[in-house]
């Protein structure tokens, strides 16, 4: 028998290390269609939602519109993204981009994104996700420096998906839109009333 004294103590674990609290930034799109609430991540995309809420703080998004319908007809349906903004005009300068694999936050059903041209080019105009988009993410390992960087999606909607899939019904025009976005330009556009900030999330029905 081992002397209580010399009995090896058994190892103890140590605790497990609490993931840093999210700070969550919470926006309400207030639309001809009804309100879309966004849930934005200010921890893991800090320069992105900054941005965001510079036109919202100083109501640029204030009678602007969502203007585009992209529908795809892979993948689980519906699926496609909405776009909406300024379209270029009284826009801040550029944003950082900030890629998908620093960020962690993936372009998934409800997710809202920046629209850009080159990476490090964003505004204003925001994309929103209808279904899972993973071409959207950021490939580090592609040889295609717009691929590699993919696009800075920065939070997702909490409140008024049906709101986005009803402005992404509306009719679109044939011959609007240039390149790719040619049958995509909705026609009417959907006017985007005010963007406020809200205290907290939204209260569940």
């Amino acid at each position: 028998m081992v002397p209580p004294a010399l009995a090896q103590e058994a190892p103890v674990a140590a605790p497990p290390v609490a993931a840093a609290p999210v700070e969550h930034v919470y926006v309400a799109l207030t639309t001809s269609a009804g309100v879309i609430v966004l849930d934005l991540d200010k921890t893991h995309a800090p320069l992105t939602v900054a941005n965001f809420l510079k036109y919202v703080d100083s109501k640029r998004f204030d009678g602007a519109n969502f203007y585009r319908a992209m529908h795809i007809d892979w993948g689980e349906q519906p699926n496609g993204l909405l776009q909406g903004g300024l379209q270029g005009v009284n826009v801040l300068p550029p944003v950082a981009h900030e890629p998908t694999n620093i960020t962690g936050i993936s372009h998934k059903a409800g997710t809202i994104s920046m629209a850009r041209f080159a990476p490090g080019s964003a505004t204003a105009d925001f994309t929103i996700m209808l279904g899972d988009i993973p071409s959207l993410d950021a490939k580090p390992d592609s040889d295609n420096p717009d691929t590699r960087a993919g696009f800075a999606a920065f939070g997702h909607v909490v409140s008024g998906m049906d709101v986005v899939r009803k402005i992404w019904d509306e009719p679109r025009s044939a011959t609007k839109g240039d390149g790719v976005m040619k049958g995509q330009m909705l026609e009417p556009m959907v006017k985007i009333v005010s963007a406020r900030r809200l205290a907290g999330p939204p209260t569940p029905p």
